[in-house]
């Protein structure tokens, strides 16, 4: 799942739940969380911390929208049926249980589809290999552009991710928001990976089952060019703010996904990123409609023809970030509207 509380930085990649940075790592279906790293974090689910009258206003919001709650469904029309599991990019021993459920699906399908597999990794890395410049801005410099206070705070914390300050000076803030996002305590960064999505790919491989990509590998890169630049430093800004508790907020999101919260983890994101003391909440709030409308909306809507003709061949396995799953816009919306019957499944 990406969070709206979820990190990421550009390493081996699988596809997405997230404050707009962890909405960004969880939507960026091409920088993923490393695996075997959550062990080494400790702190505190902050959603459960909340007071609770704002936990409770939080919830009634994130039940106001259709399929609120729930990781795993299945949608039929007629005789085409698609298993959809919505995904944690991080590592954590209770996929092992989901696995377990769920590997006679993969093994029963014609096609598993994911936001990114090993053919999109290999071509991404190829084009930043060839276009370093993609992650990189043009103009002033971060040390130009933020205020002394949020240029020496940001410089702290990417030294203490291994990225040197001088070479953070010039890239995109959507790129450093999304690297904040993930905590010290996840260091290295080499580990590799084996959330959920990378387990439903190596079990499609085990079984011989075909891995096709839900959209192209570029994709992301592309959608950033939608955001103006107040916009991408308004996520920074957000980012730079909230980033000591990034240990605090990795905790929070596995918990809210392993209750299949990923609404709520939502709406906790953008009551965080509207109160935290010294974020202008006007430019946040329109940081995040924009981030929903790009980075989640718009992927949905264009990922709805690929899993419909999927499913004309034969049962499909749709595995991407929790985060796609709810809302009007949501993956699951969209296949009602479009006829199919939506069915929550218990693993």
């Amino acid at each position: 799942m990406a969070s709206a509380a979820s990190g990421a930085t550009f390493a081996k990649t699988r596809g997405s739940p997230t404050l707009p940075r962890r909405l960004i790592a969880a939507a960026l279906a091409l920088l993923a969380l490393p695996a075997a790293a959550q062990a080494a974090c400790t702190g505190t689910d902050l959603i459960a911390a909340l007071p609770a009258e704002t936990r409770a206003e939080l919830t009634a919001r994130a039940e106001s929208v259709p399929f609120a709650r729930g990781n795993f469904w299945q949608a039929s029309r007629g005789d085409q049926t698609v298993t959809l599991v919505g995904t944690f990019h991080l590592d954590d021993p209770r996929h092992a249980e989901t696995m377990a459920w769920l590997d006679p699906l993969i093994a029963g399908a014609s096609t598993v589809l994911v936001e990114a597999g090993a053919q999109e990794e290999a071509a991404l890395k190829a084009r930043l290999a060839k276009e370093p410049d993609l992650l990189l801005q043009d103009g002033p410099t971060l040390p130009e552009r933020l205020p002394p206070e949020d240029w020496a705070r940001l410089s702290e914390a990417l030294t203490e991710r291994g990225v040197p300050a001088f070479m953070g000076a010039r890239m995109k803030p959507w790129y450093l928001s999304a690297i904040l996002a993930v905590p010290p305590c996840m260091m290295p960064m080499d580990q590799g990976m084996n959330g959920l999505d990378a387990r439903v790919i190596e079990a499609a491989g085990d079984h011989g089952v075909p891995v096709r990509a839900l959209e192209p590998y570029d994709t992301i890169l592309g959608l950033f060019d939608s955001f103006t630049p107040e916009e991408e430093v308004a996520l920074l800004h957000a980012a730079i703010a909230v980033e000591s508790d990034a240990g605090d907020e990795a905790i929070t999101t596995a918990a809210a996904y392993f209750r299949g919260d990923s609404q709520l983890l939502w709406e906790f994101s953008r009551h965080t990123a509207l109160t935290t003391p010294g974020v202008d909440p006007t430019a946040a709030a329109t940081a995040l409609d924009e981030t929903q409308k790009t980075l989640i909306d718009a992927r949905n809507q264009a990922w709805i023809p690929v899993i419909e003709q999927a499913a004309a061949q034969g049962p499909v396995v749709a595995a991407f970030g929790a985060l796609h799953l709810p809302g009007s816009e949501g993956v699951l919306n969209l296949l009602q509207r479009n006829g199919w019957t939506v069915t929550a499944l218990a693993p």
